[in-house]
């Protein structure tokens, strides 16, 4: 195997490598997945010298470690935390060398959930339909990282030496998640003081929430209509709302159909917050046309 590469010391809680996602194939069932934060991703491989598609790895919570079998320029973005290289701290949110044979380890984010880890030349795994994403519903990509895992880089972007920003501006994990949203396609489903509840009260992030979708606490919706809608697609963003009552958020490794209502559907520039929105952050939707 190339000495380009790294090997997973420490694969953390759930560590999966993510570029900007595979589009356009809906129709076959599959999800778009990629990166919950992609503002995240373009930074930090900007950082590096990458162009903004490269594949990186997204952490969750509490990081991971890797071992460099190359010399190669890294950055940490997205989720705030502690970056070591053996054992030494190192800058979060910036580029840095790492040595061939250093241990690279990124801790528990101090605010906000996920991180981003681009490395020079990017994490060279074989697309899948277009992408290096880990999709967690439909399992096309590589594995999420388990120890002793090794991932092969791609090699370095000519232009490195030129296309680092020393300090760019990082964007705080939120305090309060404020998403826009259209409403429909199945608004007439919910009562008028449902859609109020929707506009007016206030959700928090469950525990349960992951790359698939938002789960909410918080006021149920009430039902117009009984029964169920025969499946139909889903979209990125869509609110699909369950027998619970309780709104889910669909994100990156959403289903691409389902046969609850769906109320509404978050605008998409809205969804980068949600990847770094912790269990207990309130939510509220404004309804917009």
């Amino acid at each position: 195997m190339s000495d380009r590469a790294v090997a997973v010391v420490r694969a953390g809680a759930l560590t999966t490598v993510q570029d900007l996602g595979r589009t356009g194939h809906a129709h076959l069932g599959v999800p778009r997945s990629g990166a919950l934060d992609p503002a995240a991703v373009r930074l930090v491989n900007r950082l590096v010298g990458n162009p903004g598609t490269a594949a990186v790895l997204e952490t969750t919570v509490n990081g991971c470690a890797v071992r460099t079998r190359c010399a190669v320029t890294v950055a940490v973005g997205g989720a705030p935390c502690p970056v070591r290289v053996d054992g030494r701290p190192a800058a979060w949110g910036t580029a840095v060398r790492v040595a061939a044979g250093s241990v690279l380890e990124i801790g528990t984010a101090v605010r906000g959930v996920r991180a981003y880890v681009a490395f020079g030349g990017g994490i060279d795994v074989g697309p899948v339909l277009g992408s290096r994403s880990t999709d967690l519903l439909s399992g096309l990509g590589p594995a999420p990282l388990a120890d002793e895992m090794v991932l092969p880089l791609g090699r370095p972007p000519y232009t490195a030496t030129k296309g680092y920003v020393d300090a760019p501006p990082w964007p705080g994990p939120p305090d309060e998640l404020v998403l826009r949203v259209r409403l429909g396609p199945r608004e007439d489903w919910f009562t008028d003081a449902a859609l109020r509840t929707l506009a007016t009260r206030a959700y928090r992030v469950s525990p349960a929430s992951n790359r698939i979708g938002l789960r909410l606490e918080g006021p149920a919706l009430e039902r117009a209509l009984p029964g169920e809608l025969a499946s139909e697609g889903m979209v990125l963003g869509a609110v699909q709302v369950p027998p619970d009552g309780r709104p889910v958020v669909f994100l990156a490794d959403h289903p691409t159909t389902g046969g609850y209502p769906v109320v509404g559907v978050v605008r998409e520039a809205d969804l980068g917050a949600v990847a770094q929105a912790v269990p207990g952050t309130p939510v509220r939707f404004t309804p917009v046309r």
